[in-house]
């Protein structure tokens, strides 16, 4: 009997020295992490586990935590609506086609899609469509690595470039936030209803950075992101940087690809699955032509 209660004490304890083992840190390791990506994370904790003031860890949302495989949820969402009301905002839909999905114009014009719309309605069919189509594509390590963060005493913000209140209701739901913890492209709100009328900084490419520095008001400890978009982002991390999925397709104007970038400048890299579910719609791309997001295997 003596050695059965032993055996009950021993596992918990070792738990908890697990846990207790770099100082005041809490860690376990983050499965679906390399044994390199977890020591880092190790040393992370037990440097901040003392750190004066507001500990802050700001993440992307597309690719970054969630599957952007093959399309963007906010694309995918908006699309299946203007098929489904193809007198709703047709000139904005003939001007977004033309343009790069990842471009400051397109992004903004996202949000002008829905003008007129409350704003409730925007959360609802954000939440709406991840259920339908983007449930389970939440990245289990960074799902991990998230509560890792706010067992540790981290404010976690989502900084994305897609619409605030499109994301805000799942992603909140999904990671354990606060909804006002996720900043997105956002408009000014009257009476309830959505307009045309932009607030700045818009989260795109060097937008990230100043949207950090303007709603969050705090230099991060920890930023992770997955493309050049979030470049100046993650660099403005005072402590460790994270990129995900890192493209090694080098663009006409650039000399090095963002995983050279990323290796040469020391960051984090990991790799997490993000392949099409069967049976996926694909609307961005077989009605409106919008380029489709490369898997990760």
């Amino acid at each position: 009997m003596f050695i059965d209660s032993m055996k009950r004490l021993f596992i918990p304890l070792a738990l908890a020295a697990a846990l207790l083992s770099c100082g005041g840190a809490s860690f376990t390791p983050v499965k679906g992490f390399d044994d390199d990506t977890n020591q880092a994370l190790k040393e992370f904790f037990l440097s901040t586990a003392e750190e004066p003031g507001r500990k802050v860890a700001v993440f992307d949302g597309d690719g970054t935590v969630f599957g952007q495989v093959p399309h963007y949820l906010a694309d995918e969402c908006l699309y299946r609506v203007a098929l489904e009301d193809p007198k709703k905002k047709p000139e904005v839909i003939a001007r977004m086609v033309r343009l790069s999905n990842v471009s400051l114009p397109y992004v903004q014009d996202r949000v002008r899609f829905f003008e007129g719309d409350t704003a409730e309605s925007l959360r609802e069919l954000g939440d709406r469509c991840y259920r339908e189509h983007y449930a389970g594509k939440i990245y289990p390590p960074m799902r991990d690595l998230v509560r890792l963060l706010g067992r540790n005493g981290f404010e976690v913000w989502v900084v994305t470039a897609s619409p605030e209140l499109m994301y805000q209701r799942f992603l909140s739901r999904e990671l354990g936030i606060p909804p006002v913890r996720i900043v997105g492209v956002k408009s000014v709100i009257r009476g309830g209803l959505i307009t045309g009328e932009m607030v700045k900084p818009v989260p795109q490419d060097h937008g990230k950075k100043e949207a950090i520095e303007t709603f969050v008001q705090e230099r991060p400890l920890f930023v992770a992101g997955n493309s050049r978009g979030d470049r100046e982002m993650i660099e403005y991390s005072r402590g460790l940087r994270m990129i995900v999925n890192p493209d090694e397709f080098v663009a006409p104007d650039q000399e090095e690809s963002i995983a050279d970038f990323a290796r040469r400048s020391g960051w984090l890299i990991v790799r997490v699955p993000d392949v099409r579910a069967p049976g996926f719609p694909s609307v961005s791309s077989k009605r409106f032509g919008i380029r489709e997001n490369r898997e990760r295997r």
